[in-house]
Parts: C-alpha cells; sequence; structure tokens
C-alpha cells in the first residue's frame, strides 16, 4: 500500500503539474502558428498536443483534425504540404498541386507570410509570459527594496574594495539602478568579470572597481546555482521591503521588463558557459523540468504559474535557436531564400534537417545526463 501511496503521490505532485504546464505552454505556442498560419491562407491539417498515437481528438470544418497525443513532450502544428511535423517541405506533393492549392501550403506561400507563421509560435510564448507577469504584479504588486548595504560578508570582494554598510549602490558599470533586486540580477550574471560599482556616500558618488567571485548557491529544495557575488547583503530596516502596487498598464510593462530579463540573462547565461565562467551542468531537461513543476506546486499556485512564465520564455527562445527543424532554423531558411532570391534546394534542406534533428537529440541527451547526474548527486 505505501508503494502505491507513493506512486500516486509522484504521478499527483510532479507528472501532474509538468502536463500541465508543458500542455499550455505547447498548446500557446503552436496556437501561434495555427492562427498566423489560418491567417495568411494557409491550410492546417493537424493541430497536436504532444507526439506520438492519438488519443482524443476531433475535426473542425476547416478540415484540422485537433488531438491530444501519447507522449506529451511537445506538439506540432502541420500545415498542407508539410512533409512531416517539422514542417518540411514536401517536395513530391508540392510538385504534383495546382498553383490555387500550392499557396495554401506553407512552402507556396509568400515569403513574408511563411516568416510571420514560422515567427509568431515563439512570439505567442513571449506574449503569455508577459501576460502571466502581468496579472500576478496587478494582483499582488511588485516587491521591491532600496540599493542600500546593511552589511558586508567578512572577506568579500565589496568589502576588500572599500564598500561601506550604509552606502547605497546608484549604478553598476554606468547604469543606473533603483532596487536591490536590479543589484542582485546584474551581478550574479557577471561572474569573474570586472563591474565597476557606484555608490553615494554622503553627498558624493564613490567608484570601486570589483571581480564578483563565482559561488555555489541552493535554493529552499536544495538545488544548486552559480552566480557571481560581492558580499553585499541587505536586510529589512536598511532595504526598506515593500509591496508597490501597479496600474495595469504599469503591470503590462513590468511583465515585458520581466521577460527581457530572462532573455538576457539566458544569454548571459550562455555567454558565460562558453566562456568557461559557468558550468554546462546548470542546462536542465525534461527530468528538472519535472521536478521544478513538483517543487513550485508545493508552493503554491502563485509559484507554479511564475514557473510557467519562465519555462514560456525559455520555449520561445528554444525555438529561435537557429538549427533546422525549429523555428529559427526555418527562418534562417527563408533570411537564405531572401538574400538569394530563391528557396534553398530540397537536397540541401534535407541535409540541414537531419544535421538539425542530431543536434537537437544531443541536447536533449546532454540535459537529461545532467538531469539524471543532479538527482544521483
Amino acid at each position: 500500500m505505501d508503494h502505491i501511496t507513493t506512486v500516486f503521490g509522484f504521478l499527483g505532485g510532479y507528472i501532474l503539474p509538468y502536463i500541465v504546464i508543458l500542455s499550455l505552454l505547447v498548446f500557446i505556442h503552436e496556437l501561434g502558428h495555427y492562427l498566423a498560419g489560418r491567417w495568411s491562407g494557409i491550410r492546417v491539417l493537424a493541430f497536436s498536443v504532444g507526439f506520438g498515437p492519438e488519443l482524443v481528438g476531433f475535426t473542425d470544418k476547416h478540415g484540422t483534425r485537433w488531438k491530444i497525443s501519447a507522449i506529451p513532450l511537445g506538439g506540432y502544428v502541420r500545415f498542407f504540404g508539410d512533409a512531416d511535423a517539422a514542417s518540411r517541405p514536401d517536395s513530391d506533393e508540392l510538385a504534383q498541386l495546382t498553383d490555387e492549392e500550392k499557396a495554401q501550403t506553407l512552402g507556396g506561400a509568400a515569403l513574408w507570410k511563411r516568416a510571420v507563421t514560422v515567427a509568431a509560435g515563439p512570439i505567442a510564448n513571449f506574449i503569455l509570459a508577459i501576460f502571466i507577469f502581468a496579472v500576478m504584479f496587478a494582483t499582488l504588486g511588485k516587491s521591491v527594496s532600496d540599493p542600500v548595504v546593511a552589511e558586508l560578508k567578512p572577506g568579500s570582494v565589496a568589502e576588500a574594495a572599500g564598500v561601506k554598510p550604509g552606502d547605497i549602490l546608484v549604478a553598476l558599470d554606468g547604469r543606473r539602478i533603483e532596487t536591490f533586486d536590479e543589484v542582485v540580477r546584474y551581478i550574479s550574471m557577471r561572474p569573474e568579470l570586472p563591474v565597476k560599482v557606484t555608490v553615494r556616500r554622503a553627498e558624493s558618488e564613490v567608484d570601486f572597481d570589483m571581480v564578483p567571485r563565482r559561488a555555489v548557491i541552493a535554493d529552499s529544495f536544495g538545488n544548486e546555482m552559480e552566480v557571481g557575488q560581492i558580499g553585499i547583503i541587505t536586510n529589512q530596516s536598511s532595504g526598506n521591503f515593500r509591496i508597490v502596487e501597479l496600474s495595469p498598464l504599469e503591470a503590462v510593462w513590468e511583465g515585458v521588463r520581466q521577460t527581457g530579463h530572462i532573455i538576457t540573462g539566458t544569454f548571459d547565461y550562455i555567454g558565460n558557459m562558453i566562456a568557461g565562467r559557468m558550468n554546462a551542468d546548470q542546462l536542465g531537461g525534461p527530468v528538472r523540468v519535472v521536478q521544478a513543476s513538483g517543487e513550485m506546486a508545493t508552493l503554491g499556485i502563485i509559484a507554479l504559474l511564475n514557473l510557467a512564465a519562465v519555462l514560456s520564455v525559455s520555449l520561445g527562445l528554444l525555438n529561435l535557436m537557429p538549427v533546422p527543424v525549429l523555428d529559427g532554423g526555418h527562418l534562417v531558411l527563408y533570411a537564405i531564400e531572401a538574400v538569394r532570391g530563391r528557396p534553398v534546394g530540397p537536397g540541401a534542406q534535407e541535409i540541414a534537417f537531419r544535421i538539425g534533428l542530431a543536434m537537437i537529440l544531443s541536447l536533449m541527451v546532454f540535459a537529461t545526463w545532467n538531469d539524471i547526474s543532479r538527482l544521483i548527486g
């Protein structure tokens, strides 16, 4: 009985939140493709959440098969004239179609229509993230604190540079800041990189040159991550922690900013990983998403929605990678076509798609290995 309870607890606590979140993100992503395609006059044959055998579905009056499939690891929209779910053009089928029919295929549509249809998926994910963040900011307000130094970690970079308690941080590398959260966000993504920290002391501003140290921190669930640190600490009395109420327009703007922070933070991490300032073992795959979904579910709906927004941005960015098979790869091929004045040949496209598939599978294997390594310590 204990084993059965454990299994159902795992399914309800981890798998169910994962399926709900991923299904939402995939549905919104593919809905972007679908709506843009329909607007562009492209016929849609299938709209699937998940891969593999169909579990349940129906066909609408436009001939589109809407379905939920067995493997909850993504989804796809298949357009008229596509050879597969990756929207690879079916050259043989296209050659047999009339000009009117070709115009209803993704491969036969005008170049700008193809580009809009492909880009609409990632854009829909960014819009979803902005919407989720905006709703949370509008209903809960924004938690802020002043960038005031309450204390310094002994032996820290900031202490060695000459920063003192009571100093107010006003700029990082010349960029003006207003909250302590901006300090944490900026410094954490710059381990081992020189940063000019400007503080206000009395009535004057003082500059300090620092190099944040790379440190490993853990969240409340014990998940470790690498960040840059300079050893500045704030507290309630010095930082004046508070909740600021936002109007609907201000909430939307904060949603845009929060989405932008995730995008820039992702690129910062990739740059740090390539430069060797951060390890690639922080890159997570499906197992990590399952674990994170279960952990956030224990903290409540707000934490789960925040995770959904973050993952939505990540899904949009992943699909914009310039790798054939992904949306970004299609956009690269369209850009080449725009420059050349004619499409890339079927043979070259086939090779590109095979290389792209191999790259994506390799990335998934690597990310899954990181997940398993993290779980077993």
